[in-house]
């Protein structure tokens, strides 16, 4: 999906709301009623006679519009009752037809279609079928804008919804760092409080600033990639406890990194998932590298591990990277455009890779 998806699923500004007001009814027969009446008037050249017509003839309008409109076509065209919607329908129009005759013949003029090239003052087949298909024409012509109000409506109303389980479902995935790896960190912090050691503030300090940064940048659609490097910074130093000197940690941060934007929580799944998979698994020798290289308004973030060799039928998942991964994919595809990232995953020498190429300007 693309960068500005949020966006999109706006509300268009041209509909407002959706709501037919009074105002709108009152609105569109006016002006309907205005044009109608100026051009008969214009080809019968006699306004007076166009005006007494098109009062006769517009509440008939407008209450075949109505009835089909609000009532008719919910009752039986959305309920799939065809048939008897074409039988109320023509009922409709045929009492249209009866009660247009005679109010133009007795109030208007006894030639009840004066446009026609001779004298009609009965009720003729001829009368009957243009009189209704004209009828037809106006019925079609309000139900057609009604339906398309209504179907712009119902648009909206899911673009609504999708827009609020977007923010919903990009919140989850930006929260989903282990809640083990602060069961974990609190534990080091337990053990190094009964130790009394020196390092038990600094580490309560930088868990703090971590859950600072979770609680509140998650919140924004982008963060500064400063701040999202100094919570991965602050990540790792808690995570350099719970190991030895058997794991190193390389990480090589070049560019400039200065007006860049990120989603929140978006690198990190992928440094969690080094300790995870990585460091925790294995047993001898383990190194970790992280690289961030800012070039040209794109970051090539580079984060690769030692793949665990305790158990030579473990097999690294390089097809899914596991719950971490996942949630790198899932929010890339629906954060950014096609064109703005892409995410390489390989194995090579021994090491897990995982590059990831991202627009942050």
């Amino acid at each position: 999906m693309n960068i500005n998806i949020l966006k999109f699923l706006r509300r268009p500004k041209f509909l407002g709301d959706s709501d037919i007001k009074p105002l709108h009814h009152v609105l569109f027969w006016s002006i309907y009623f205005l044009i109608n009446t100026f051009r008969w008037s214009s080809i019968h050249n006699d306004f007076l006679l166009s005006l007494r017509t098109n009062l006769i003839g517009f509440p008939i309008h407008m209450f075949l519009a109505y009835l089909n409109a609000y009532y008719l076509m919910p009752k039986f065209i959305y309920t799939k009752k065809y048939f008897q919607y074409t039988i109320y329908i023509l009922l409709a129009l045929f009492g249209m037809l009866l009660l247009k005759f005679n109010l133009t013949y007795y109030l208007v003029s006894t030639d009840v279609m004066p446009e026609g090239p001779e004298e009609i003052n009965s009720l003729t087949i001829g009368y009957a079928v243009q009189t209704m298909i004209g009828e037809v024409y106006v019925i079609s012509f309000f139900t057609a804008i009604k339906l398309t109000i209504d179907w712009l409506r119902e648009s909206s109303k899911l673009h609504d919804l999708e827009k609020r389980q977007l923010k919903t479902e990009l919140r989850f995935l930006r929260s989903q760092v282990s809640p083990h790896f602060f069961f974990n960190t609190l534990n080091n912090i337990y053990s190094l409080t009964l130790e009394k050691s020196d390092q038990a503030p600094e580490v309560i300090l930088k868990l703090s600033e971590l859950m600072r940064y979770l609680l509140y940048a998650t919140k924004k659609q982008r963060q500064d990639l400063t701040s999202e490097i100094n919570c991965i910074r602050n990540y790792i130093d808690l995570e350099r406890i719970r190991f030895d000197d058997s794991l190193r940690i390389d990480m090589n941060i070049s560019g400039d990194l200065d007006n860049c934007k990120i989603a929140p929580m978006l690198l990190i799944p992928l440094v969690e998932n080094c300790f995870k998979h990585g460091a925790s698994k294995n047993i001898g020798e383990m190194k970790i590298v992280i690289e961030v290289l800012v070039t040209n308004g794109f970051m090539n973030f580079r984060v690769s591990n030692t793949i665990p060799n305790a158990n030579k039928e473990f097999k690294y998942p390089v097809n899914s990277g596991g719950i971490g991964l996942s949630n790198v994919k899932k929010r890339l595809e629906l954060g950014y455009a096609k064109n703005d990232y892409e995410l390489s995953i390989y194995e090579e020498n021994k090491m897990f890779n995982v590059i990831l190429n991202l627009k942050v300007v």
